[in-house]
């Protein structure tokens, strides 16, 4: 043992006097052995990020197509994630028009057929379709956005997912409660050269195209209103159902119903350009009237009457399932995301934004990242002229199809205000606000 001791010493020595007299060398040879293992590793690495990238198969089964809003929005977010992850063209399979009914079912069984491991519908009546087929493709992981029962379900390839969309709402108000401050400060927008445009308390008034009267819709446009009230308190809301997501014609009578009522803002929950449109031509005529709209810049559309757009950044939740999906990992069963990541934004201002638009909004954004800023704090609303201290929401699923709702999930109900704010989308991705606040009414029939 000994003698074998004083070998391996002597080899050392060797070692070490042969290392000093050619350190030169041997720190060149040593780095080119470090940088050719490195490029190795690096290599591997890019190949085993190639191979899971190349394993993903998503089918998309989208309620319109590139010319409606909100599913252009979803189509340029998955492009930018998959180009982001390397991702190639015919690892995308496209389901365009595809209504809420069976028609669902059957694309989602069709993409199935052509290899698809992830299944991502877009809209809300996609839902019941969607856990349909997923029941039966345990190994295919599916995808319905706005969704709100697959934490319900018990299945573990069913997946919910949305946006804090109402921030960006939020913000969208901000300014154009700027715009109406800077018209009423200004003198432009007053009693008697606009008489129409307040109520009968002297508050301006705002209008609203909402598709549906469904908590996402009620969640949205109270957001707005409460972002115009954070700057300038003295406004009143009215809201026009079109009862669907897109039309044009539909959603451009109601803006222009609003406006005929006064209303000086129209703001929107709906996905075609046609309460913008609608905006700029009563603008053109000699209307005091400003648009907000939502998904998509709408500048083009309404070149002085568009102020901004409330906008989801779909890439940040697509990159995230897509990475998922490639690392072998669990997409979360709901999925919301607000300003602190990047998800939620609103479009370029329009030249006729109030002057120091750009930083009240900075401000806004600002403690929307930093929870300084809640969107439903209580103590900005009312109800019945009271402060809601409590807003218990019932989780269950229940379909009203025949008329009577009947419980398809049972779900827990939870306290949704904390500490002094109602906190949206926290119990579940989907929105669940859908409490009236004062000073927002709604009318009775929806616009023909």
């Amino acid at each position: 043992m000994k003698k074998l001791l004083g070998i391996l010493l002597s080899a050392v020595m060797v070692f070490s006097l042969a290392a000093c007299g050619s350190s030169a060398s041997s720190q060149s040879s040593s780095a080119a052995t470090a940088d050719s293992a490195a490029s190795s590793e690096a290599a591997s690495t890019e190949a085993a990020s190639t191979e899971a990238a190349s394993d993903l198969k998503v089918g998309v089964i989208l309620v319109g197509d590139e010319t409606e809003g909100y599913t252009a929005a979803h189509m340029k977010g998955i492009k930018a994630a998959a180009e982001k992850l390397g991702m190639t063209d015919d690892q995308i399979i496209w389901k365009y028009k595809v209504p809420e009914s069976a028609e669902c079912s059957d694309a989602a069984e069709d993409l199935v057929g052509q290899g698809c491991n992830l299944i991502v519908s877009n809209s809300y009546g996609h839902q019941s379709y969607m856990d349909e087929v997923a029941s039966k493709y345990p190994d295919v992981t599916f995808v319905s956005m706005t969704g709100d029962f697959a934490a319900l379900t018990g299945l573990d390839n069913f997946k919910n997912a949305f946006t804090n969309v109402y921030e960006s709402r939020y913000v969208s108000g901000v300014v154009a409660g700027m715009k109406v401050k800077e018209l009423v400060e200004s003198g432009a927008l007053t009693p008697d050269t606009q008489a129409d445009s307040f109520t009968a308390d002297g508050k301006v008034k705002i209008g609203y195209v909402g598709a549906f009267n469904y908590a996402e819709v009620v969640s949205g446009y109270t957001a707005f209103f409460l972002g115009i009230k954070s700057v300038y308190p003295d406004v009143a809301m009215e809201v026009m159902y079109t009862n669907s997501w897109f039309d044009i014609d539909k959603e451009a009578a109601a803006a222009e119903a609003l406006i005929a009522n006064g209303c000086v803002i129209i703001g929107q929950h709906a996905d075609s350009t046609g309460a913008p449109a609608a905006t700029q031509k009563q603008k053109d005529a000699g209307r005091i009237c400003y648009s907000v709209g939502y998904n998509i810049d709408m500048l083009e559309t309404a070149p002085t009457a568009a102020l901004t757009s409330a906008t989801n950044v779909w890439e940040v939740y697509y990159e995230e399932a897509f990475t998922d999906m490639m690392n072998g990992e669990a997409i979360p069963t709901d999925w919301s995301k607000g300003y602190a990541d990047g998800a939620v934004a609103i479009t370029d201002l329009g030249p006729e934004c109030a002057e120091g638009t750009a930083d009240k909004v900075a401000e806004v954004e600002a403690g929307l990242k930093d929870g300084s800023i809640h969107v439903f704090d209580t103590a900005a609303f009312t109800v019945g002229g009271e402060t809601v201290t409590s807003a218990p929401i019932d989780l269950t699923y229940y379909d009203f199809s025949t008329g009577s709702p009947v419980a398809v999930y049972e779900g827990e109900t939870k306290e949704a205000i904390v500490d002094g704010y109602f906190s949206e989308s926290t119990l579940r991705s989907a929105p669940y606000f859908a409490l009236r606040i004062d000073d927002i009414t709604e009318d009775a029939e929806p616009v023909a």
